[in-house]
């Protein structure tokens, strides 16, 4: 289980990769494509078209796809990590000039070569569907790493393939408990020819198809820019864990997103506002639930997602287990994940990753400003060449009637908020009236509708949102924002108004049944305040049926 104990202190770069810089090579342009390493199983067909498609769409050379042949399972031992991933790997790496090296004719106790490596020029190692996830613990292969012999939590060496092959330009080192990242919160960038450590990241999921999207909704935003809103689930079992979530959600809100902050226990249930979720950030559940489990969830492109959880990638191939795999299954861009127990201190810590994204860091670059170990248990998912923040929100703006009509109203929103916190309360009314006027949707007209109540204009309020036609039933997506224009409705007086829509929410026969009889208590009292006399007898008998089907029938 993940715990808050105090992080053991990293003294000194440890790495000792601070040589002579690589050499560069015929044709290296200086394009971070140029200089990407594409993974593939050879004994994986779908692995190999995952390895060509990103080459394409991502402008890699096509010989800088390198296929093993490799085990077709998940979890794998040392001994077929070292014989089939990791040496020839290095190998072909060291030949291909890509890791500036020497051989020696020598060998570690696990059988690596011991090269005499002074730097490489890789950009990024993408490690595609097929690929081993794990390596599991192998006893025999256990020697104490003196930094961590007294804790008894890292007398272990199994670990995520991905963090093992960060090191694959560092020579041997000791797989028993992990190594200090050295990009961890490092300000300055590192030349390439330098740079101490292989950023690797990962293209996976339940499905092909599912990790082709990884690619296809990277390049997507990327056209638009991010896009959305932000959820954040502050309470779990640490208080480290919930420091780094507030600092996120704090980030978040002065970035501009309109977005939510669960800070009651648990993960957000089904019921709970959750459109257009471009950022999320949360834990600590087994597994994928709330909002994103409904049927016909889907993420808008770009979405970057993390929750925090001991084994959250401990498979990628279920779209129901853990978060990783369900994520991705569900249309993420990008997700973080553990594949053994990691704990807190050692994981990719939410606040630092937001800060390296909204700094207009790479996916890649900004995954190891915020992960603090290596040759541990934590994976990234995704193209590392995502740049979420690559388009401003003043861009974007610009390009508003391009836009899909379901994400534009959350550019408007964004901007909004940011001109209330520049103090600039007119102007957002403003465009918020104006952008409403153009486009009179229901998440338009609630953010407004909101805006005037806070202004004390309730009446405004109430004519906002009778703008919005009810259509004849919400989509599941759509209800919580339906609800919260109900309730609102209803606190400005317009009971009449509310019925009517919590009449077309009713009419989704998808409401779960808790999530049936909440909205049927809200629309009961509703149908009371505006003396619907007939509406609130049949609201009334739904939910005395509900609660008698509860009752026990059997007898003792």
């Amino acid at each position: 289980m993940l715990h808050g104990g105090r992080w053991l202190a990293a003294t000194g770069l440890v790495l000792g990769l601070l040589a002579a810089p690589g050499r560069a090579a015929a044709g290296d342009d200086g394009d971070p494509a140029k200089r990407i390493i594409v993974l593939a199983n050879a004994n994986d067909a779908d692995s190999m078209r995952l390895a060509r498609y990103y080459a394409e769409k991502r402008g890699v050379p096509a010989g800088n796809i390198i296929a093993l042949p490799m085990p077709a399972d998940e979890t794998i031992g040392w001994p077929e990590f070292i014989a089939a991933i990791y040496q020839p790997l290095q190998d072909q790496l060291v030949a291909r000039g890509w890791i500036d090296a020497f051989a020696t004719t020598l060998t570690d106790s696990l059988g690596r070569k011991r090269y005499g490596i002074s730097g490489h020029r890789i950009s990024y190692l993408v490690v595609c569907r097929g690929v081993p996830l794990r390596v599991g613990h192998a006893p025999g292969f256990y020697v104490d790493e003196p930094r961590l012999a007294s804790r008894a939590e890292f007398r272990t060496n199994q670990g995520a393939v991905d963090s093992e092959l960060t090191l694959l330009a560092h020579g041997t080192y000791n797989i028993n408990g992990w190594v200090p990242n050295p990009l961890f919160r490092a300000e300055r960038t590192w030349p390439f020819e330098s740079e101490p450590v292989v950023k690797v990241t990962r293209l996976d999921g339940p499905s092909f198809d599912d990790a082709c999207r990884l690619v296809d909704q990277a390049l997507a935003a990327e056209r638009t820019g991010l896009i959305g809103r932000f959820y954040v689930e502050l309470r779990g079992p640490h208080p480290a864990g919930e420091q780094w979530l507030e600092s996120a959600a704090r980030g978040l809100a002065d970035l501009g997103f309109d977005g939510g902050v669960r800070r009651e226990s648990g993960t957000m249930p089904s019921s709970a506002r959750f459109d257009a979720p471009a950022l999320y950030f949360g834990w600590y559940a087994d597994d994928l639930n709330g909002p994103m489990a409904l049927d016909g969830f889907r993420f808008p492109p770009g979405a970057i997602a993390l929750h925090i959880h001991s084994f959250s990638a401990q498979t990628l191939r279920s779209s129901t287990s853990g978060w990783c795999g369900p994520l991705v299954a569900r249309g993420v861009t990008a997700t973080f994940g553990n594949v053994f127990e990691p704990y807190l201190e050692l994981t990719i810590e939410p606040h630092l990753l937001l800060r390296a994204l909204a700094a207009g860091r790479t996916l890649g670059d900004a995954a190891y400003y915020a992960q603090p170990a290596l040759s541990w248990q934590s994976v990234v998912i995704g193209d590392p060449m995502y740049r979420p923040f690559a388009i401003s929100l003043d861009e974007q703006l610009a390009r508003l009637a391009s836009l899909s009509p379901a994400l534009a109203p959350y550019v408007v929103l964004r901007k909004v908020r940011l001109l209330e916190l520049g103090k600039k309360p007119e102007e957002a009314r403003r465009l918020l009236e104006e952008a409403w006027r153009q486009s009179p949707g229901l998440v338009l007209s609630l953010g407004l509708a909101q805006q005037l109540v806070a202004g004390g204009d309730k009446t405004g309020a109430v004519k906002t949102l009778a703008a919005v036609s009810p259509p004849e039933t919400f989509g599941l997506g759509d209800v919580p924002l339906a609800q919260q224009a109900a309730r609102l409705l209803l606190e400005c007086g317009a009971a009449p108004k509310a019925v009517s829509l919590y009449q077309a929410i009713l009419r989704n026969a998808a409401l779960g049944r808790d999530w049936r009889a909440i909205v049927l208590r809200e629309a009961l009292a509703a149908a009371q305040a505006a003396n619907d006399g007939s509406q609130a007898a049949s609201w009334a008998g739904e939910l005395a049926r509900m609660s008698t089907d509860l009752l026990p029938t059997g007898k003792l």
